[in-house]
């Protein structure tokens, strides 16, 4: 059949629609030279007509993977047709194309996940057109052309954008933040309801447009209109719905400008109603906040990694109850369809399981106490929506009446959120996904208001109430969400002293101290699972709730209840940075436990499963105590380079003291990793005073202009106090390398772990660990791979480089030293060298002992002494003093010989190991063994699994802890 005999036959065709639909689908398919439907299970007419009771398909014609096909009489409603595709594109399959057709025109709609809708229209008469047979053609065998090139995630960016410049145009002509805010965020929803058909076409757009020559007139145009919206009526002669909400309650545009009224012009003409409410929160957040604004272009959480949360503590359990209900169903129904006595009542069985899990999702509540601009709850509002649509098409299949509309809504999702830009996207988040999922879905929308209030969703503190009592949280049947990232050392700088003070004290016994903001949350929600009033919890925090003193609210969740699933090690996107985090949900589920997306028998507190050693048994040894610790946290730039160092150290100072009193090399972790950067740092100790501290003029000085300004915006109040000091000075680190010539210093983070020597002159910075003894003994047992592992297996993770983390009470100090000499042994600090020179603690009386230790310390002076004649090979390096550092008694330092800059660059650390010639495995071996010795393992070798050396050293330390 040519194009030219299939038009002619089906112009003004009289044939009715059931009469004409397959005849007119099997002249297409000749004409194209493509098969007709022949396979019920894949290609078929009337898919769905077997359901019990169907008069007809869920579709007139179904082709798996490539469309569904609804058909119309001539000048039939094609909107209709469309729709009901949407309400069946479940039980379809979910086909990328829905095609729509009245005989005289053929709408492609494409129906891709995470794309906008296109349609394609090809009239009847323009059929025989090469493009438009191509089209038609691709229908049936390749329906990836059709795929549109943007993605509803690229829409909502420049969405997005586009907002941002407006909102920063605003606020930098000194609009209140606020007050921008909340316009836009009118204006956003305006542009989406005019796309998404709530509003008179082009309404929006019109007003715009109208106004950019005078945009005072703007301002208060779009105010008539959103009061229009906020009680439904008239608006320059257009019926404008009733859309309520609370959104529209205060109208307070600010004043405008032409170059805002053509920005929102061009926002104008963009398509809304594809925007991706899953992302467009977070987006639009950070355009109108002025403090995230930075994170614009920066990353976000994509849906697919929120729903490992989702679906275990919401989609899971609830699908597990639909198919016992629809088990009751098939079972009454096919005996109600037998006849017979008991038909009747069978019937009523099935309607009222139907019905009463329906009643259950609409009574299911899901809070989230951090929602932020509200992504978890569209997308657990989206999750129940699923369930119910799926119970719709389930039960019309088996012969019941499916309900009309979908009774799941935004009252089924309840929000805490304490920045006010946020909690009001959170609401315009809801509202937005929820009429897009309906109208997506073929569902008419609420109307008389079209949005409901969202009251439940609080601009409020989660943790604290006013009267500064614990902050109560509604009763919801599941908790999810992604707290605050807060570390322990940031929280005061964040949320200031008195309000870190009386949280801590609120949440004593409950939250340690120096735990993380995070584990406020899930202590909460712990407490409400304990208490009956939730059921399960599905919260994000990074790796470190893993280990430390955040590890103990792991703790009491799984002694009070069950962590049943976890990602132990995920990547993520905090405000804007690529972090990594765990996923963690617990609480009373019946489920399977599952780590990592694989069933494991029993979730430990550190987020291994029960197979694995649980080293979360392991604990704090005393003989390791006071020994560790991290390096100083600054809190200001109190930094120089090294030449300005020299310089002012032969400044007079009027107290006749040098300026080397307070002045010190200082190393961080990239000075250990790679290359010593030479930097110097002003350290005016632990209890100088200012009066004595400004005696050191040129450095006080600096202090004075660089670190008191950042001090005094600081909301810790020791902080602002002692604003020339350090803000973490670290007292016991320094009255535990009192004396010492020299001590041991390991990254915060670092790719690999090692350890190496730093002078006792060299100030250690936060990023790294100092471990305060000066014996090659216990820099070997640390060096060894027995260490190692152990740290290893106790670390967290960080970055986006997921790299192992150190920490002195998990990786320290649980540590089990060989016997005779642990920390505690060596305490006094004295030493004596052995005959090839090596450090061993003074006073081991034990020759057993003596002989293990100076076996050590030899292994360990020879492997340090092999590295550092690799990085600072003698024939490329000359080491310096100036003669002032020298009387100080500062360290010599390292200087390319000329000619060999750039290869000395490439010898660091991070490469030595990433590259493990075989002379540093070689060094490391006859280490380890010694080490091993030292325990007694006579049956140690290289080839000794981890988990056996963790295994021996956990029992070691549960013998030693008692």
């Amino acid at each position: 059949m040519t194009p030219e005999q299939f038009i002619a036959r089906w112009k003004n065709n009289p044939l009715t629609e059931r009469a004409g639909s397959q005849a007119y689908f099997l002249d297409l398919c000749t004409m194209l030279g493509v098969p007709p439907p022949n396979d019920p299970d894949n290609y078929c007419f009337e898919r769905g007509a077997a359901r019990t009771g169907a008069g007809r398909g869920w579709a007139d014609v179904w082709k798996r993977g490539c469309f569904a096909w609804e058909n119309k009489a001539p000048g039939g409603n094609l909107g209709d047709a469309l729709r009901q595709l949407m309400t069946y594109a479940l039980a379809l399959d979910n086909p990328p194309l829905l095609v729509t057709c009245d005989r005289e025109t053929i709408q492609i709609h494409t129906h891709f996940t995470g794309t906008p809708s296109e349609t394609h229209t090809i009239a009847l008469h323009d059929i025989g057109q090469p493009a438009n047979l191509q089209k038609l053609r691709w229908l049936f065998t390749d329906p990836e052309r059709f795929r549109p090139r943007r993605t509803t995630q690229d829409v909502t960016a420049e969405a997005a954008e586009r907002f941002a410049a407006i909102a920063q145009a605003l606020t930098a002509r000194g609009a209140d933040p606020q007050q921008v805010a909340h316009f836009l965020i009118q204006c956003l929803f305006c542009l989406f309801a005019e796309d998404a058909g709530l509003l008179p076409a082009r309404l929006f757009e019109r007003i715009v447009e109208k106004s950019t020559t005078a945009p005072d007139r703007l301002g208060q145009r779009l105010g008539e209109l959103f009061a229009s919206m906020r009680q439904g009526g008239e608006f320059l002669l257009e019926d404008i719905a009733w859309f309520n909400g609370g959104l529209f309650e205060v109208v307070q545009p600010p004043p405008l400008q032409p170059a805002d009224a053509q920005a929102l012009l061009q926002a104008a003409r963009m398509d809304w109603s594809n925007i991706e409410p899953a992302i467009f929160g977070t987006l639009f957040e950070r355009g109108l906040d002025p403090a995230k604004r930075s994170q614009l272009g920066a990353h976000y959480t994509d849906p697919g990694t929120i729903a490992k949360l989702i679906e275990p503590v919401i989609t899971r359990p609830l699908a597990a109850e639909w198919k016992a209900a629809r088990a009751t169903i098939a079972a009454a129904m096919a005996q109600y369809h037998a006849g017979g006595k008991g038909a009747q009542a069978a019937l009523k069985t099935a309607q009222a399981t139907f019905a009463g899990y329906l009643e259950r999702l609409r009574n299911v509540r899901v809070l989230d106490p951090a929602c932020g601009s509200g992504n978890f709850l569209y997308l657990a509002l989206r999750a129940l929506k699923d369930l119910e649509h799926r119970a719709n098409l389930d039960a019309e299949a088996l012969g019941l009446h499916r309900q009309l509309s979908i009774e799941t809504g935004p009252a089924n999702v309840l929000g805490l959120e304490v920045n006010p830009y946020a909690a009001e996207l959170a609401r315009v988040t809801v509202w937005i996904g929820e009429i897009q999922w309906m109208l997506g879905h073929g569902y008419d929308i609420r109307r008389n208001p079209i949005l409901a209030p969202l009251d439940h969703i609080q601009c409020r503190d989660a943790l604290l109430a006013p009267d500064g009592s614990e902050a109560p949280w509604p009763q919801a049947d599941v908790i999810v969400g992604n707290p605050p990232f807060l570390g322990d050392k940031k929280m005061r700088g964040e949320l200031g002293d008195a309000y870190v003070e009386r949280l801590r004290a609120l949440y004593a016994g409950r939250v340690p101290g120096g735990a993380d903001l995070v584990t406020y949350w899930f202590e909460k929600a712990r407490a409400q699972i304990e208490a009956g009033q939730c059921q399960r919890a599905g919260l994000v925090s990074t790796q470190a709730i893993r280990k430390g003193a955040n590890r103990r609210v792991l703790d009491r969740i799984v002694a009070t209840t069950r962590v049943f699933e976890a990602w132990s090690d995920e990547p993520w996107v905090n405000d804007g940075a690529a972090v990594r985090v765990s996923l963690v949900c617990f609480g009373r589920s019946g489920q399977a436990a599952r780590l990592d997306g694989q069933e494991v028998g029993e979730i430990h507190a550190d987020l291994t499963h029960a197979t694995e050693l649980d080293l979360t048994r392991a604990r704090a040894l005393s003989q390791n105590a006071d020994t560790a610790f991290q390096g100083t946290i600054k809190v200001g730039n109190f930094d120089i380079p090294g030449h300005t160092a020299r310089e002012w150290i032969t400044l007079p100072n009027p107290n006749g003291r040098p300026n080397a009193d307070v002045l010190r090399p200082w190393a961080n972790g990239q000075d250990l990793a790679g290359r010593p950067s030479d930097t110097w740092i002003i350290d005016f100790g632990v209890d100088m005073s200012e009066t004595d501290a400004a005696l050191y003029e040129t450095p006080f000085a600096h202090v004075l202009e660089h670190v008191k300004p950042v001090r005094e915006l600081v909301n810790r109040a020791g902080h602002r106090r002692y604003w020339w000091r350090h803000g973490e000075p670290r007292v016991a680190m320094r009255r535990a390398m009192a004396g010492l010539s020299r001590y041991i210093a390991t990254p915060r983070v670092a790719k690999h772990r090692f350890f190496v020597w730093l002078p006792a002159a060299v100030l250690p910075d936060s990023r790294l660990y100092a471990i305060c003894r000066a014996d090659d003994c216990t820099f070997g047992v640390l060096s060894s791979r027995l260490h190692t592992a152990w740290a290893l297996a106790n670390a967290s993770r960080h970055g986006v480089g997921n790299d192992p983390t150190y920490n002195a009470h998990d990786c320290f100090e649980t540590f089990p030293f060989p016997a005779g000499l642990t920390p505690a042994d060596n305490a006094h600090q004295a030493t004596e060298a052995t005959a090839s020179g090596a450090l061993i603690p003074a006073r081991i009386a034990d020759a057993a002992c003596r002989a293990a230790a100076c076996r050590i310390a030899e292994a360990a002076k020879r492997l340090s002494d092999l590295r550092e004649a690799w990085l600072n090979p003698p024939e490329w390096v000359e080491w310096v003093i100036t003669p002032e550092e020298e009387q100080a008694g500062f360290p010599r330092r390292p200087v390319p010989r000329p000619g060999f800059e750039a290869e000395l660059k490439k010898r660091t650390l991070t490469n030595l190991y990433n590259a493990r010639p075989a002379w540093l495995a070689h060094a490391h071996r006859e280490l380890d063994a010694a080490v091993a010795a030292a325990y007694g393992w006579t049956d140690y070798t290289p080839a000794m699994p981890d988990e056996e050396i963790l295994r021996r050293l956990l029992a070691l330390n549960h013998a030693r802890a008692g």
